[in-house]
């Protein structure tokens, strides 16, 4: 009886905490978009938001394209060899996702705009400090480490003895990375290019150290949200705030069901080890 009681009081605190989590979350988003809808049609006409959608959709799909064609190669690596340096490069790809985003921000602009090779990229016409080009550079460094993490856990579930096979079948390594484990990776893969891609669109502080906030020129959603904020232009801010929200929850679903379906794939031997 004690033990039942116990359980029950475990569980119920349990329940509470994450109902209370929940119940946080989805009013302070509500908010948002409750104060966002009624303007919204006119906001979204807006010459600022709209180069601001504009600025965003070309930046992100840009830096997720760079993240998606680095992280690959490098989670692969990471995963199929194993050595004494294995633990130190993980703990250096690693630090973008301990330092806060305003931090990458800053390394950046003194790297580009105060050394010796930011002078020579910018004389070669590679300008990173207050230009569209910064952004993509900041959302890549933010993200990168976080796509890595991803795709790395894709390829770790994926057997190697799968490749072993196909290698002793005749094909080359590039064969079987291209035939055989991209394929049973793919579930994770995508989710880390969708998620990636959502963290991407609302990249702000890295972005906000080394682009600037410039109206009409370095501004993305997030800096339109902010900069409308600081100036007091609520419709326009609350209308930025909404499609960031919407696109967050829009891709955290679709994150959610590649996740679930690598799952029952892993479950039933066709993504899993052998």
């Amino acid at each position: 009886m004690k033990t039942r009681i116990l359980n029950s009081l475990f569980q119920g605190t349990n329940f509470l905490f994450g109902l209370a989590l929940v119940v946080l979350i989805v009013v302070s988003v509500s908010l948002v978009i409750i104060r966002g809808i009624p303007q919204f049609g006119v906001s979204i006409h807006s010459p600022e938001i709209l180069f601001a959608i504009k600025l965003s959709l070309y930046t992100s799909l840009l830096s997720t394209l760079f993240c998606t064609i680095i992280s690959i190669p490098v989670a692969y690596y990471l995963a199929r060899i194993k050595s004494n340096y294995t633990l130190l490069v993980n703990t250096v790809l690693d630090i973008p996702l301990a330092l806060p985003p305003i931090v990458s921000g800053v390394a950046l602009l003194l790297l580009f705009g105060t050394t010796e090779f930011g002078r020579t990229l910018s004389h070669m016409g590679l300008e990173f400090v207050f230009t569209v080009q910064g952004i993509i550079l900041a959302q890549v460094f933010v993200n990168i480490s976080y796509m890595i993490k991803i795709i790395y856990t894709s390829f770790i579930s994926v057997s190697p003895r799968m490749e072993f096979v196909a290698r002793g079948l005749g094909y080359n390594q590039l064969e079987t990375f291209v035939k055989i484990t991209l394929p049973l990776a793919r579930q994770g893969i995508l989710a880390a290019i969708i998620i990636t891609w959502a963290k991407a669109l609302g990249e702000f502080g890295a972005a906000l150290m080394l682009a600037g906030a410039t109206r009409l020129k370095t501004e993305t959603l997030p800096l339109s949200l902010f900069l409308n904020m600081s100036t007091g232009e609520l419709e326009l801010a609350m209308a930025a705030a909404t499609i960031l929200i919407v696109i967050s929850v829009l891709s955290l679903l679709v994150f959610e069901f590649l996740g679930s379906e690598g799952i029952v794939l892993d479950r039933t031997g066709r993504n899993g080890g052998l």
